[in-house]
């Protein structure tokens, strides 16, 4: 064997070797990639699903907050219709020229005879004059504020009882509430 022969078949192995080197190293490579392609497809999979899910449940949270604020608005609606009503409630008893004022304060002062003739009428200025014809043998006291209406008073000032319009508006604001929402907003 000469030197060139030598030369030949080490070079022959070395390149074999290294052929078989670069296969084996070729080989773990690919497995590599396909665990790493497989870890990838899992980890896209899990993200789409996760982000899936928080978009489904932001849409959601989105939603109920549209609604209530939408509920919000149609109750402050509600409430500025109702307020409006009573202030043109207002108005219309504060008119000196209301129709049936007059009949109003006749039915006021019936009431008033059947709680007894030892009183005062302590009148709203605006209604003295109407009151004083219908007061009879009573007396007239001080005038009070108001709407309307009077305040009837024992003439010890022990017992009164308030027939003011306002007073009488309030307590049947309250009252008639529930029926005021039906005839507005049903």
């Amino acid at each position: 064997m000469t030197l060139e022969t030598l030369a030949k078949d080490i070079s022959k192995s070395a390149k074999a070797e290294a052929d078989a080197m670069i296969a084996e190293a070729q080989k773990e490579a690919d497995v590599i990639v396909a665990e790493a392609t497989a870890k990838a497809v899992i980890i896209r999979s899990e993200a789409a699903s996760r982000t899936e899910r928080e978009a489904t449940q932001l849409a959601r949270e989105i939603v109920a907050s549209a609604r209530q604020a939408n509920q919000k608005e149609i109750l402050v609606a509600r409430r500025k219709v109702l307020d409006a009503t009573l202030a043109m409630t207002h108005s219309e008893l504060s008119s000196p020229k209301m129709k049936g004022r007059a009949s109003l304060l006749k039915s006021l002062m019936a009431k008033a005879d059947e709680i007894g003739k030892d009183f005062n009428v302590r009148p709203v200025e605006m209604d003295r004059k109407a009151l004083s014809e219908l007061a009879g043998k009573r007396g007239m006291g001080d005038a009070v504020p108001g709407l309307g209406g009077f305040v009837l008073e024992a003439t010890d000032g022990s017992v009164s009882y308030d027939m003011r319009f306002d007073t009488l508006l309030e307590a049947s604001w309250k009252d008639q509430l529930s029926s005021t929402n039906k005839i507005l907003f049903d």
